[in-house]
């Protein structure tokens, strides 16, 4: 490794109560993109400053490692998946100073996530926020198998994001609000490939097998029940100085997959099969959901009649999610990716 990347890797790991220098991140950024360069024995330099009994140069190390996976060549995260484990900060705690017991959690909870993030790489092969968005995109074009496994892994990640749980008060210095910044680019793309994936998943869902269909009833409910944590999140983004012009606006649409049941066309056949996947959905929407988060009674009994019985053709106007462009209308939520 070259001597100027390792002092940069040093120097933006110090000790002294501020946030990563910019010119440093750039320099090891430069370092890791450039052609043949190594990336294990930064990584081990970094990984060695998070075994510090400081929370200063513990955090510091952590927002590199995260800035670097963000920015970097894959090829850097693409090392740190290959690793047995990455980080063992789980009982970290500085007791030197009154900030040290704040911080500490927030170090637990940031490098869990980072522990995620890598093991998502190695489960599915690829930085799920680093891929093709839009209807010809990655998570739109997946086959059902994959898709559901993918799912898994995002949601997975993306409670580990959401446990970061850090209120505005809380974050206090530069280095907490560096690895809230990080977080909240991750948060943008990561929401962006869930939100895709389950749009996909809708679009499957008559045409899946029975077990499929109840995983993937599954997924959305869990889906569904994060809103409340992804508002949250984002109302301390607002907080925190981030552009309202760079925050989603989400509105929680329950409504989705009855507009799906509502729309679909039974004319076309194999009307009990998609009967039964209807109710099948109904029922655990009744078994899982809690009405007080939003699964409304009147949402049901629209389920209910429409499996019951015939419909006009007009009822079936403007609502099949085949003819919907674009996935992010249907779900109430619409935002702009950097």
């Amino acid at each position: 490794m070259g001597s100027s990347a390792s002092k940069a890797a040093l120097r933006a790991t110090t000790d002294e109560p501020s946030e990563p220098g910019p010119k440093h991140l750039a320099d090891l950024i430069q370092y890791i993109n450039g052609t043949n360069r190594s990336v294990e024995h930064l990584a081990d330099i970094l990984s060695e400053k998070t075994r510090s009994s400081s929370w200063v140069v513990v955090f510091k190390a952590l927002i590199t490692v995260h800035h670097l996976m963000v920015h970097g060549n894959e090829r850097f995260i693409q090392h740190l998946a290959s690793r047995n484990s990455l980080f063992t900060l789980y009982n970290f705690l500085d007791k030197s100073v009154i900030e040290g017991y704040t911080m500490s959690t927030f170090i637990r909870r940031y490098s869990r996530y980072l522990n995620e993030k890598s093991l998502a790489y190695r489960l599915i092969a690829y930085d799920i926020t680093k891929t093709k968005r839009g209807t010809d995109g990655v998570m739109r074009t997946m086959n059902t198998e994959e898709l559901l496994n993918t799912l898994a892994v995002i949601q997975t990640l993306f409670d580990a994001l959401l446990y970061f749980n850090a209120n505005p008060d809380e974050i206090t210095n530069g280095i907490i609000h560096a690895a809230f910044m990080l977080l909240f680019k991750d948060f943008l793309r990561l929401f962006a490939a869930y939100n895709e994936g389950i749009l996909n998943l809708l679009g499957k869902y008559f045409d899946m097998r029975k077990n499929q269909c109840k995983e993937s009833l599954g997924i959305y409910i869990r889906f569904l029940e994060r809103t409340t944590k992804l508002a949250q999140f984002l109302k301390v983004a607002k907080q925190v100085g981030i552009d309202q012009n760079d925050i989603p606006y989400l509105n929680q649409c329950l409504t989705v997959m009855w507009q799906t049941c509502l729309g679909w066309d039974w004319r076309n056949g194999e009307k009990s099969v998609k009967r039964e996947r209807v109710m099948m959905w109904g029922e655990e929407i009744e078994r899982i959901w809690d009405p007080e988060h939003g699964a409304s009674s009147s949402g049901l009994r629209a389920v209910q009649t429409y499996v019951s019985g015939p419909h006009p053709s007009s009822e079936l106007q403007g609502h099949k999610l085949g003819d919907l462009a674009d996935g992010s209308a249907l779900l109430g939520t619409s935002f702009a990716l950097a």
